[in-house]
């Protein structure tokens, strides 16, 4: 491949994820369903997080998002006065807490991911099966790729 070729590429590539990030922030805005409201952005990763990872303690939660300790601080803390997490004892260290979701959390994070999964099933209803499947993969190794990235 030639490095005008791949230069090409890349630019594409750039064009792309800059239009994906934009289109996606604005389907998520204009979504009419309530579903996609119960959450903010923030809230909804965290959550998911935690259901996926098992209680964990701010520092963990912000070097797994990639966010600043103060900024996850102040999500758990609004995440708190709603009733959608709960902090305990760190059994690993007693001066600090983990979070934890609550089953209202939990509720409200399947409500959103269930009408995310609808909202992707209907754009992508014309897609193949394997397509489908090549799509996700691609986009779990950019994100991978990004994680990798940041962690340097």
């Amino acid at each position: 491949m030639s490095d005008d070729h791949d230069e090409s590429t890349l630019g594409r590539i750039e064009t792309e994820v800059a239009l994906l990030m934009r289109f996606g922030e604005a389907t998520r805005r204009a979504t009419g369903t309530a579903e996609h409201r119960v959450l903010d952005r923030a809230a909804y990763v965290i959550l998911r997080h935690l259901a996926d990872a098992g209680p964990q303690n701010v520092s963990a939660l912000a070097a797994r998002l990639n966010l600043d300790g103060s900024t996850v601080t102040r999500q758990v803390s609004a995440l708190q006065r709603d009733g959608l997490i709960t902090r305990t004892p760190d059994p690993s260290d007693g001066r600090g807490t983990v979070i934890s979701p609550t089953p209202a959390g939990l509720q409200r994070m399947a409500a959103v991911q269930a009408a995310r999964t609808r909202l992707y099933g209907d754009m992508l209803a014309d897609w193949s099966a394997e397509d489908r499947d090549t799509l996700a993969a691609l986009l779990g190794r950019l994100n991978q790729a990004l994680v990798n990235r940041n962690r340097r």
